[in-house]
């Protein structure tokens, strides 16, 4: 029975020594100091980043310069007195009529309405991630449509 039992003991042990880490850990050697602690941990092999993800932070952290919304000069307030008049005092009925024919025609056709009323419309991170990812797919699609028709295009030579 014992000698049955240390080769299937053996091969219980062969995945998991196959599992082990390939590459050396890391380590500082131990110092004598009792305060000091050591950490031996694997390096990482294969870690990258996803450039569509990068590609989207760069997009929003740098816009440009920064633009107020609503265009570049301020309106006068009404609240104030001075040389200045009011433009518009009081809520513009027809803009409102216009606004509220515009909503009953979306809504009518199923669409949405809440992009009549962004001021200042700008990608936000998620939707220039998937701009940059849609960007990246469609030049790998190009290059390996360039690389077929280069390929069909140059038929192999035979060696006889």
């Amino acid at each position: 029975m014992m000698v049955v039992a240390l080769p299937v003991a053996l091969a219980m042990l062969a995945p998991a020594a196959e599992a082990a880490p390939s590459t050396p850990l890391a380590c500082s050697p131990p110092s004598a100091d009792s305060s000091t602690i050591v950490i031996c941990t694997q390096r990482p092999n294969g870690y990258r980043l996803n450039p569509d993800v990068m590609e989207a932070k760069r997009a929003t952290r740098s816009p440009g310069r920064p633009v107020r919304p609503g265009g570049g000069t301020p309106r006068p307030d009404c609240s104030t007195v001075g040389p200045m008049p009011c433009a518009n005092a009081g809520i513009n009925l027809l803009g409102a009529a216009l606004t509220a024919a515009e909503m009953a025609k979306r809504l009518a056709a199923g669409q949405e309405v809440g992009s009549m009323f962004l001021t200042d419309p700008k990608p936000d991170e998620y939707h220039l991630y998937l701009a940059a990812k849609a960007r990246r797919e469609a030049e790998e699609a190009q290059k390996a449509a360039d690389a077929k028709a280069k390929a069909a295009a140059d038929p192999p030579t035979g060696g006889n």
